[in-house]
């Protein structure tokens, strides 16, 4: 059974579709990434998942239960065990950061003062603030105060918790120790995580999965390494491929090498080495998902018909996997 399932979503704002028909599935300690452009239906969609937003159309569950539907309002109850984390931190400055961490419990009526402050004490311990609990948030870094608003998160205990840009206002340092926080946060307590993000880089340093939503509809999904190595649409091409390449490629032939795994060896030295042929490359790039390494590379195609036969030949003896393409998709 899925953690989260969506089924045929659907929601707009006055008359324009944000939202047309969208199903998916997070299956439990997933980390999955939802990437798009600005005004591609991103934030809609978690907010429908945790109840700021109500759909048109369309049904969400968490566990197979019922926790958003366009035919009744779901009791905020259902939705104890999906925690959020939005861009702006959300924290209250005339609150301490104890204080802060406190207020979900307050909110979920856990009466027991003493019982709060153990909690939060905990939840602070497990982000690295324990030592931040009297300070206020004027005197955070960004980080800190992210870290704050991930340990309110935690203070109810979730199954799943939802990143909405969570990162896109840090600099590039500390979003890699927020990042590095989630992944823990993932691996050693089994939450499910779902990222919101506009930012390549943070969804594939991050996630195991992808959906890639454009236009309000959902264009790809799977897991990330088949997204990423071999996107199918434009969106996705231009997604992944965005800034690598700036030159007009489509009058060429090309041919994509892909690393499933292991992108160790240096193919491109072994071709020109072994079959005397010289290589153009276009682009490649390497991404580490799961602790594995992936990678591609594209060159030009050989010109002459026998330096086409022979590193095909190449490919095949050493079982390179490979495709033949017109067109990258790339402007």
């Amino acid at each position: 059974m899925p953690e989260i399932e969506i089924s045929h979503l659907s929601k707009a704002f006055d008359g324009r579709p944000v939202l047309d028909d969208i199903s998916l599935s997070v299956e439990k300690g997933d980390v999955f990434g939802v990437l798009g452009l600005s005004g591609a239906g991103k934030s809609t969609l978690v907010r429908c998942i945790n109840g700021l937003e109500v759909p048109d159309g369309g049904e969400i569950y968490y566990r197979g239960e019922l926790i958003a539907s366009a035919k009744k309002r779901v009791p905020l109850d259902k939705r104890r065990k999906i925690a959020m984390i939005f861009q702006q931190f959300n924290l209250m400055d005339q609150r301490s950061v104890l204080g802060n961490v406190e207020l979900a419990l307050e909110i979920a009526k856990v009466k027991d003062k003493a019982k709060r402050r153990e909690i939060a004490l905990h939840c602070l311990k497990t982000v690295g603030l324990e030592e931040k609990a009297d300070a206020y948030p004027a005197s955070l870094s960004g980080g800190q105060k992210q870290r704050v608003a991930i340990a309110r998160a935690l203070a109810l205990d979730p199954e799943v918790i939802l990143s909405d840009e969570a990162t896109s206002a840090l600099d590039p340092e500390t979003t890699e120790s927020i990042l590095n926080l989630l992944k823990k946060l993932n691996k050693e307590l089994g939450i499910t995580i779902i990222m919101i993000s506009h930012q390549l880089g943070v969804i594939e340093s991050i996630c195991n999965k992808v959906a890639i939503l454009d236009s309000a509809k959902l264009v790809e999904t799977g897991e990330l390494s088949d997204v990423f190595l071999s996107p199918k649409t434009e969106i996705a091409r231009s997604l992944i491929y965005a800034n690598h390449v700036h030159t007009e490629l489509n009058e060429h032939h090309f041919i994509r090498f892909l690393f499933n795994g292991n992108a160790d060896e240096p193919l491109i030295a072994n071709i020109v080495q072994e079959c005397s042929i010289l290589v153009s490359v276009v682009y490649a790039s390497t991404k580490v998902i799961d602790g594995k390494v992936y990678g591609q590379t594209v060159i030009k195609r050989p010109k002459e018909k026998k330096d086409q036969e022979k590193l095909k030949k190449y490919l095949t003896l050493h079982q390179v996997d490979y495709e033949e393409v017109k067109s990258l998709g790339m402007e």
